[in-house]
Protein backbone atom coordinates (compact mmCIF):
# COMPACT_ATOMS: atom_id res chain seq x y z
CA UNK A 1 0.00 0.00 0.00
CA UNK A 2 1.60 3.43 -0.82
CA UNK A 3 0.41 6.30 1.67
CA UNK A 4 -1.00 9.09 0.01
CA UNK A 5 -1.22 12.62 1.24
CA UNK A 6 -4.64 12.56 0.19
CA UNK A 7 -5.94 10.07 2.36
CA UNK A 8 -6.90 6.46 1.30
CA UNK A 9 -10.78 6.64 1.31
CA UNK A 10 -12.66 9.16 -0.38
CA UNK A 11 -16.36 8.76 -1.69
CA UNK A 12 -18.01 9.75 -4.62
CA UNK A 13 -20.80 11.50 -3.44
CA UNK A 14 -24.26 11.18 -4.18
CA UNK A 15 -26.28 14.78 -5.22
CA UNK A 16 -29.65 14.66 -3.01
CA UNK A 17 -32.18 16.02 -4.52
CA UNK A 18 -35.90 17.49 -3.64
CA UNK A 19 -39.12 16.47 -4.30
CA UNK A 20 -38.90 18.64 -7.18
CA UNK A 21 -35.64 17.48 -8.52
CA UNK A 22 -34.09 20.35 -6.94
CA UNK A 23 -30.58 19.94 -5.48
CA UNK A 24 -31.00 19.73 -2.07
CA UNK A 25 -27.81 21.82 -0.55
CA UNK A 26 -28.09 21.65 3.14
CA UNK A 27 -28.89 17.72 2.87
CA UNK A 28 -26.00 17.35 0.62
CA UNK A 29 -23.69 19.56 3.49
CA UNK A 30 -25.41 17.27 6.16
CA UNK A 31 -24.27 13.63 4.36
CA UNK A 32 -20.65 14.71 3.63
CA UNK A 33 -20.43 16.54 6.77
CA UNK A 34 -21.45 12.75 8.15
CA UNK A 35 -19.69 10.84 6.08
CA UNK A 36 -16.30 12.40 7.15
CA UNK A 37 -16.96 12.41 10.34
CA UNK A 38 -17.50 8.46 9.95
CA UNK A 39 -13.82 8.20 8.31
CA UNK A 40 -13.89 9.54 4.78
CA UNK A 41 -10.36 11.54 3.85
CA UNK A 42 -12.19 13.49 0.72
CA UNK A 43 -15.38 13.87 -1.37
CA UNK A 44 -15.97 13.91 -4.71
CA UNK A 45 -18.93 16.69 -5.73
CA UNK A 46 -20.67 16.37 -8.84
CA UNK A 47 -18.86 13.39 -9.76
CA UNK A 48 -20.70 10.78 -12.38
CA UNK A 49 -21.95 9.48 -9.14
CA UNK A 50 -23.47 12.92 -8.18
CA UNK A 51 -25.45 12.53 -11.80
CA UNK A 52 -23.05 15.26 -12.92
CA UNK A 53 -24.78 15.06 -16.55
CA UNK A 54 -27.78 15.88 -15.77
CA UNK A 55 -26.53 19.46 -12.89
CA UNK A 56 -25.81 22.42 -14.90
CA UNK A 57 -22.49 24.20 -14.18
CA UNK A 58 -23.86 26.54 -11.65
CA UNK A 59 -25.49 23.35 -9.32
CA UNK A 60 -22.04 22.22 -9.98
CA UNK A 61 -19.94 25.01 -8.37
CA UNK A 62 -22.51 25.86 -5.85
CA UNK A 63 -22.08 22.42 -4.56
CA UNK A 64 -18.69 22.95 -4.20
CA UNK A 65 -18.82 26.13 -2.56
CA UNK A 66 -21.44 24.90 0.27
CA UNK A 67 -19.41 21.38 0.77
CA UNK A 68 -16.40 23.13 0.84
CA UNK A 69 -18.03 25.39 3.59
CA UNK A 70 -19.49 22.18 5.49
CA UNK A 71 -15.87 21.03 5.84
CA UNK A 72 -13.27 23.26 5.89
CA UNK A 73 -10.13 21.85 6.30
CA UNK A 74 -11.28 18.34 7.61
CA UNK A 75 -11.42 16.75 4.07
CA UNK A 76 -10.19 17.26 0.58
CA UNK A 77 -13.35 18.26 -1.91
CA UNK A 78 -12.53 16.84 -5.00
CA UNK A 79 -14.25 18.66 -7.84
CA UNK A 80 -15.72 16.24 -10.72
CA UNK A 81 -15.74 18.51 -14.13
CA UNK A 82 -14.41 16.76 -16.91
CA UNK A 83 -16.46 15.86 -19.80
CA UNK A 84 -16.40 14.84 -23.73
CA UNK A 85 -15.40 18.88 -24.51
CA UNK A 86 -12.38 20.12 -23.38
CA UNK A 87 -13.15 23.56 -23.64
CA UNK A 88 -15.94 23.01 -21.71
CA UNK A 89 -13.94 20.89 -19.18
CA UNK A 90 -11.24 23.37 -18.73
CA UNK A 91 -14.14 26.25 -18.23
CA UNK A 92 -15.63 23.87 -15.25
CA UNK A 93 -12.16 23.50 -13.72
CA UNK A 94 -11.65 27.32 -13.46
CA UNK A 95 -15.09 27.68 -11.92
CA UNK A 96 -14.69 24.78 -9.77
CA UNK A 97 -11.11 26.39 -8.27
CA UNK A 98 -12.55 29.38 -8.12
CA UNK A 99 -15.00 28.08 -5.85
CA UNK A 100 -13.26 26.63 -3.74
CA UNK A 101 -12.46 23.39 -4.29
CA UNK A 102 -8.85 21.24 -2.91
CA UNK A 103 -8.71 18.69 -6.45
CA UNK A 104 -9.82 17.88 -9.34
CA UNK A 105 -11.38 14.53 -10.03
CA UNK A 106 -11.28 14.71 -14.61
CA UNK A 107 -13.36 11.28 -16.51
CA UNK A 108 -12.01 10.54 -19.94
CA UNK A 109 -14.24 12.09 -22.24
CA UNK A 110 -17.38 9.79 -22.88
CA UNK A 111 -19.24 8.71 -26.14
CA UNK A 112 -16.26 10.74 -28.19
CA UNK A 113 -14.13 7.98 -28.15
CA UNK A 114 -10.80 10.30 -28.61
CA UNK A 115 -7.76 8.18 -29.14
CA UNK A 116 -4.82 7.89 -26.34
CA UNK A 117 -3.00 11.08 -27.62
CA UNK A 118 -6.38 12.95 -27.88
CA UNK A 119 -6.86 11.81 -24.48
CA UNK A 120 -3.22 13.01 -23.43
CA UNK A 121 -3.66 15.88 -24.63
CA UNK A 122 -7.21 16.82 -23.27
CA UNK A 123 -6.33 16.05 -19.22
CA UNK A 124 -2.94 18.05 -20.17
CA UNK A 125 -5.20 20.50 -21.53
CA UNK A 126 -6.80 20.81 -18.06
CA UNK A 127 -3.85 20.68 -16.06
CA UNK A 128 -2.29 23.50 -17.81
CA UNK A 129 -5.38 25.56 -16.07
CA UNK A 130 -5.10 24.94 -12.77
CA UNK A 131 -2.68 24.63 -10.12
CA UNK A 132 -5.17 22.51 -7.92
CA UNK A 133 -3.98 18.43 -7.91
CA UNK A 134 -5.68 16.24 -10.56
CA UNK A 135 -7.05 12.84 -10.20
CA UNK A 136 -7.47 11.33 -13.40
CA UNK A 137 -10.82 9.06 -13.81
CA UNK A 138 -10.67 5.88 -15.81
CA UNK A 139 -13.97 3.97 -16.32
CA UNK A 140 -14.04 2.52 -19.59
CA UNK A 141 -17.11 1.02 -18.89
CA UNK A 142 -19.11 3.81 -18.33
CA UNK A 143 -17.59 5.99 -21.43
CA UNK A 144 -16.46 3.68 -24.11
CA UNK A 145 -12.97 4.39 -23.88
CA UNK A 146 -9.60 2.59 -21.80
CA UNK A 147 -7.03 5.20 -20.99
CA UNK A 148 -4.00 2.70 -21.76
CA UNK A 149 -1.16 2.36 -18.39
CA UNK A 150 1.25 4.17 -21.24
CA UNK A 151 -0.77 6.76 -21.44
CA UNK A 152 -1.15 7.32 -17.55
CA UNK A 153 2.65 7.03 -17.04
CA UNK A 154 2.74 10.25 -19.88
CA UNK A 155 0.23 12.16 -17.64
CA UNK A 156 2.03 11.62 -14.19
CA UNK A 157 5.08 13.20 -15.62
CA UNK A 158 3.05 16.22 -15.34
CA UNK A 159 3.26 18.23 -12.14
CA UNK A 160 -0.09 18.52 -10.58
CA UNK A 161 -1.36 15.47 -12.16
CA UNK A 162 -1.29 13.52 -8.99
CA UNK A 163 -3.46 10.07 -9.15
CA UNK A 164 -6.00 8.13 -11.11
CA UNK A 165 -9.24 6.67 -10.23
CA UNK A 166 -9.00 3.12 -12.01
CA UNK A 167 -11.72 1.68 -12.45
CA UNK A 168 -10.73 -0.37 -15.65
CA UNK A 169 -11.62 -3.83 -13.48
CA UNK A 170 -7.80 -4.75 -14.49
CA UNK A 171 -5.48 -5.48 -11.24
CA UNK A 172 -3.07 -5.84 -14.46
CA UNK A 173 -3.70 -2.29 -15.88
CA UNK A 174 -3.31 -1.07 -12.05
CA UNK A 175 -0.21 -3.20 -12.01
CA UNK A 176 1.69 -1.64 -15.03
CA UNK A 177 1.10 1.59 -13.57
CA UNK A 178 2.43 1.16 -10.19
CA UNK A 179 5.59 -0.65 -11.36
CA UNK A 180 6.77 2.28 -13.77
CA UNK A 181 4.90 5.48 -12.27
CA UNK A 182 6.73 8.07 -9.97
CA UNK A 183 6.62 7.54 -5.91
CA UNK A 184 4.27 10.67 -5.83
CA UNK A 185 1.40 9.56 -7.96
CA UNK A 186 -0.94 7.63 -6.52
CA UNK A 187 -3.56 4.93 -7.79
CA UNK A 188 -7.04 4.44 -6.10
CA UNK A 189 -9.37 1.75 -7.03
CA UNK A 190 -12.29 3.16 -8.29
CA UNK A 191 -14.21 -0.16 -7.85
CA UNK A 192 -15.01 -1.19 -4.35
CA UNK A 193 -14.48 -4.77 -4.50
CA UNK A 194 -11.20 -4.26 -5.83
CA UNK A 195 -9.80 -2.28 -3.66
CA UNK A 196 -7.68 -5.01 -1.50
CA UNK A 197 -6.37 -6.40 -4.68
CA UNK A 198 -5.34 -2.63 -5.52
CA UNK A 199 -3.54 -2.26 -2.29
CA UNK A 200 -1.79 -5.90 -2.85
CA UNK A 201 0.09 -4.31 -5.68
CA UNK A 202 1.19 -0.75 -4.16
CA UNK A 203 -2.65 1.41 -4.67
CA UNK A 204 -3.13 3.72 -1.83
CA UNK A 205 -6.83 3.40 -1.48
CA UNK A 206 -10.27 3.83 -2.99
CA UNK A 207 -12.90 6.15 -4.18
CA UNK A 208 -15.95 4.99 -2.90
CA UNK A 209 -19.56 4.35 -3.67
CA UNK A 210 -20.00 1.92 -0.71
CA UNK A 211 -18.63 4.23 1.97
CA UNK A 212 -22.16 6.40 1.50
CA UNK A 213 -23.34 3.32 3.99
CA UNK A 214 -20.44 1.74 5.53
CA UNK A 215 -17.37 4.37 5.98
CA UNK A 216 -16.90 3.13 9.27
CA UNK A 217 -16.29 -0.52 8.05
CA UNK A 218 -14.28 0.62 4.64
CA UNK A 219 -12.19 3.14 7.53
CA UNK A 220 -11.05 -0.32 9.23
CA UNK A 221 -10.84 -2.23 6.23
CA UNK A 222 -8.18 0.31 4.82
CA UNK A 223 -6.32 0.59 8.64
CA UNK A 224 -6.45 -2.83 9.24
CA UNK A 225 -4.44 -3.37 5.69
CA UNK A 226 -1.85 -0.72 6.25
CA UNK A 227 -1.28 -1.89 10.24
CA UNK A 228 -0.70 -5.10 8.53
CA UNK A 229 -3.79 -6.76 10.21
CA UNK A 230 -4.36 -8.64 6.39
CA UNK A 231 -6.68 -11.31 7.86
CA UNK A 232 -8.85 -8.42 9.50
CA UNK A 233 -9.21 -6.65 6.49
CA UNK A 234 -9.48 -9.92 4.34
CA UNK A 235 -12.67 -10.36 6.59
CA UNK A 236 -13.90 -7.36 6.13
CA UNK A 237 -13.60 -7.23 2.55
CA UNK A 238 -15.46 -10.60 2.29
CA UNK A 239 -18.09 -9.66 4.45
CA UNK A 240 -18.48 -6.25 2.34
CA UNK A 241 -18.50 -8.15 -0.67
CA UNK A 242 -22.04 -8.40 -1.45
CA UNK A 243 -23.19 -5.16 -0.96
CA UNK A 244 -20.06 -4.00 -3.42
CA UNK A 245 -21.46 -5.62 -5.89
CA UNK A 246 -25.73 -4.86 -5.11
CA UNK A 247 -24.50 -1.18 -5.69
CA UNK A 248 -24.10 -1.96 -8.75
CA UNK A 249 -27.39 -4.04 -9.40
CA UNK A 250 -28.33 -1.60 -11.82
CA UNK A 251 -26.74 1.73 -12.98
CA UNK A 252 -25.15 3.86 -10.21
CA UNK A 253 -25.98 5.73 -8.63
CA UNK A 254 -29.46 4.39 -8.05
CA UNK A 255 -28.54 1.50 -5.84
CA UNK A 256 -27.01 3.51 -3.33
CA UNK A 257 -29.38 6.43 -3.38
CA UNK A 258 -31.83 3.38 -2.92
CA UNK A 259 -29.65 2.15 -0.09
CA UNK A 260 -29.31 5.20 1.68
CA UNK A 261 -33.11 5.49 1.54
CA UNK A 262 -33.41 2.27 3.31
CA UNK A 263 -30.91 3.26 5.61
CA UNK A 264 -32.96 6.39 6.64
CA UNK A 265 -31.03 8.69 5.00
CA UNK A 266 -33.16 9.81 1.56
CA UNK A 267 -31.21 11.50 -1.08
CA UNK A 268 -34.63 12.26 -3.55
CA UNK A 269 -35.30 10.82 -6.96
CA UNK A 270 -33.50 11.29 -9.69
CA UNK A 271 -33.17 13.28 -12.98
CA UNK A 272 -33.71 11.53 -16.39
CA UNK A 273 -32.71 9.37 -18.03
CA UNK A 274 -32.23 7.49 -14.56
CA UNK A 275 -34.97 6.11 -12.90
CA UNK A 276 -35.59 4.13 -9.49
CA UNK A 277 -34.86 0.25 -9.55
CA UNK A 278 -37.70 -1.84 -9.84
CA UNK A 279 -38.88 -4.05 -6.93
CA UNK A 280 -36.95 -6.91 -7.45
CA UNK A 281 -33.84 -4.76 -7.42
CA UNK A 282 -35.24 -2.65 -4.76
CA UNK A 283 -35.84 -6.22 -2.42
CA UNK A 284 -32.20 -7.22 -3.61
CA UNK A 285 -30.81 -4.38 -1.62
CA UNK A 286 -33.07 -4.12 0.56
CA UNK A 287 -31.58 -7.74 1.66
CA UNK A 288 -28.32 -7.16 1.97
CA UNK A 289 -28.56 -4.28 3.86
CA UNK A 290 -30.55 -6.09 6.27
CA UNK A 291 -27.81 -9.20 6.02
CA UNK A 292 -25.33 -6.28 7.21
CA UNK A 293 -27.09 -5.11 10.20
CA UNK A 294 -27.42 -1.56 8.20
CA UNK A 295 -31.18 -1.70 8.10
CA UNK A 296 -34.48 -3.29 9.40
CA UNK A 297 -36.60 -2.39 5.99
CA UNK A 298 -36.29 -5.52 4.46
CA UNK A 299 -38.15 -4.36 1.02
Amino acid sequence: MRISPYGSLIVALVTPFDAGLEVHYARARSLAARLVSEGCDGVVVSGTTGESPTLTAEEKNRLVAEIKEELGDKARVWAGTSGYNTKESVELTRRADAAGADGILAVTPYYNKPSQEGLYRHFRAIAEETGLPIMLYNVPGRTGVNMLPETVLRLAEIRNIVAIKEASGSIDQSSQILASCPDNFYVFSGDDSLTLPILSVGGSGVVSVAAHVVARRLRDMLDFYREGELTKARDLHLRLYGLFKVLFITTNPVPVKTALELCGTPCGGFRLPLCPPHEKEKAHIARVLVDLGLSENSG
